[in-house]
């Protein structure tokens, strides 16, 4: 393991989370207005509405499976099924949301290029982070054969170690992650590098999203009429102001 491996994987996933997490913060507190998804549906809603829907299920899809898959201690998940079994159902069900996502981002890549009016109104941090989840996208699907050459489970169990390890700011062992194929790798270095150019991004709309389910558990809203309780039987003025 060098220098640069040990750095990309001992050191710069703390780098992210912290960015991740105060950058947020800040913005929020600094910055509301530009706490939005900027949508251009207005401009152009053809190309936007099956890409936006097919990458926004996808990505929702992955980043459940990636939160359980990921997070989810083995003593727990062990009891109902083998690593084996897991990683199975990860290349299956992340394999097809994976697609989805891709042909979904890929119209919305094209149409933030190659349309004038988006192209315009777009900035460059919009396309850059297009371009990176596009990419991040694209290794993610690269990795399903290599874990379907690895059947046994022993990639997934290394991974989620790892990763509950950052979590839980726990030492880490990066050079267990050398084993790796070049794919999960450069995968897990696009990944950590997309939460640290969030809170700089329009992705922060992502908060807002989980903030919504707040809703549902609200206080019921009380609404009043302004209108004077007048007694009943009292003739109203017909002309609003005139008493009349």
């Amino acid at each position: 393991m060098n220098g640069v491996h040990g750095f990309l994987f001992q050191v710069y996933p703390y780098i992210c989370l912290v960015v991740f997490v105060v950058g947020s913060l800040i913005r929020f507190d600094q910055n509301q207005y530009s706490w939005k998804s900027d949508s251009s549906q207005l401009l152009r809603a053809g190309t936007l509405r099956w890409g936006s829907n097919l990458f926004h299920f996808g990505i929702l899809f992955l980043f459940i499976g990636h939160l359980v898959g990921l997070f989810t201690p083995h003593s727990l998940y062990g009891i109902f099924i083998s690593a084996a079994t897991k990683q199975l159902l990860a290349v299956v069900a992340g394999g097809f949301a994976g697609l989805l996502c891709f042909v979904g981002l890929s119209l919305l890549l094209y149409r933030r290029i190659f349309d004038p009016r988006i192209r315009l109104t777009s900035h460059r941090t919009d396309l850059a982070i297009l371009i990176i989840l596009w990419v991040q996208l694209t290794l993610g699907l690269i990795t399903l054969p290599y874990s379907l050459a690895h059947a046994d489970g022993s990639v997934m169990v290394l991974l989620a170690d790892w990763a509950q390890r950052i979590i839980t700011l726990r030492p880490v062992d990066a050079s267990a992650l050398a084993v790796l194929p070049w794919p999960y790798q450069v995968h897990l270095v696009f990944g950590m590098t997309i939460f640290l150019l969030f809170p700089f991004s329009r992705l922060v709309h992502v908060w807002s999203g989980f903030a919504t389910l707040a809703y549902l558990f609200r206080p019921q809203q009380v609404v009043r009429s302004r209108r004077l309780n007048v007694p009943v039987g009292h003739n109203q003025p017909q002309q609003p102001g005139t008493g009349v």
